[in-house]
């Protein structure tokens, strides 16, 4: 067992790393209005941030998502992405936000050599847009969008299907690949904190109303992005279509990642509330604890997530924007 195996044999490589645990929209399944902020000494410093992923790059990952709560709305989020980039063992740096704030800061993002840019966004209708985030702010996200075209920057749009929400609008968001280098992703909606409160739509039945549309369309050839999804391709059309299928298409003999929270929380798996702090280690300046702490976290990652079984065995209780997602 290397470093970075865990007890299964899969290779962990890949960190998501919420850096905040507040966002200017509230999404209905992921951040209810209600919820509560953490006070700012509880949230981990940039430079904390920073130490943590070094070390876990000692520990075998390679990979790391800047997240949050909405990631850019963070003082110092770019510099952190700059400090990141820099640590030897870590090749890529990509970031996953609302769009809202994307414009203002992609050239930035373009400089400090991000290496993707995912933007969540699960209906292309204003009303509809408002109806789901609280906000009217779609036009800033389709800016956002365009900004980071300009740049060149490499694009995935995430959409979570809502039944009776937004289902109708999933090919409509399809359509933003046929012109456009950007890979339109399917997310199953995951029974986490407000989200059980939503039905999930399965991914099999996204690509039957594809097939259906554009008629047969091909297995892709290439991955976008570090995580589980799988593509296809739609013949004549520049970007991909792909699909992130927790609930009804299991990953988790493949799952590659770890996440880290904006307390300083390590959480080997979305499903369960286990997590190993690294706060008190951390503060208390002891680096190699730290390593120790990631490497057990590597290794107590359980098999599989229970998302698709009995969801009464879901121990975790928190909103998404509170765990990064």
């Amino acid at each position: 067992m290397t470093d970075r195996t865990d007890q299964y044999g899969r290779t962990i490589d890949y960190m998501r790393v919420s850096i905040i645990d507040r966002c200017n929209l509230r999404c209905r399944y992921c951040m209810p209005t209600d919820i509560k902020w953490l006070p700012p000494k509880e949230i981990l410093t940039l430079e904390e941030i920073t130490e943590i992923c070094r070390q876990a790059a000692r520990a075998g990952i390679r990979k790391i998502k800047i997240t949050g709560g909405e990631p850019l709305i963070r003082k110092g989020c770019i510099e952190l992405i700059h400090m990141i980039k820099a640590i030897p063992g870590i090749e890529q740096v990509t970031l996953t936000t609302n769009g809202v704030l994307l414009a203002k800061y992609a050239r930035q993002l373009w400089e400090e050599d991000i290496n993707a840019v995912n933007v969540s966004l699960d209906t292309l209708d204003r009303e509809k847009y408002k109806e789901i985030t609280g906000f009217d702010a779609l036009s800033d996200v389709l800016d956002g969008i365009s900004e980071a075209e300009k740049y060149k920057i490499p694009l995935k749009i995430n959409v979570v299907p809502q039944r009776g929400v937004n289902d109708g609008d999933c090919l409509e968001l399809v359509e933003l690949a046929r012109h456009r280098a950007i890979h339109v992703r399917f997310i199953e909606m995951m029974p986490i904190g407000h989200g059980k409160q939503f039905e999930s739509i399965s991914n099999n039945e996204l690509l039957l109303n594809i097939q259906r549309r554009y008629g047969q369309v091909e297995e892709g050839k290439k991955i976008y992005g570090n995580g589980p999804a799988t593509y296809c391709h739609i013949p004549c059309f520049r970007g991909s279509i792909g699909f992130i299928s927790a609930i009804h298409g299991k990953f988790c003999s493949s799952c590659n990642r770890i996440r880290l929270t904006s307390t300083g929380e390590i959480k080997p798996c979305l499903c369960y509330d286990d997590h190993i702090s690294l706060k008190e280690a951390l503060r208390s300046g002891c680096k190699d604890e730290v390593y120790q702490l990631l490497l057990r976290a590597i290794r107590q990652k359980p098999a599989q997530h229970c998302f698709d079984e009995d969801q009464t065995m879901i121990t975790e209780k928190k909103e998404m924007a509170q765990i990064g997602g």
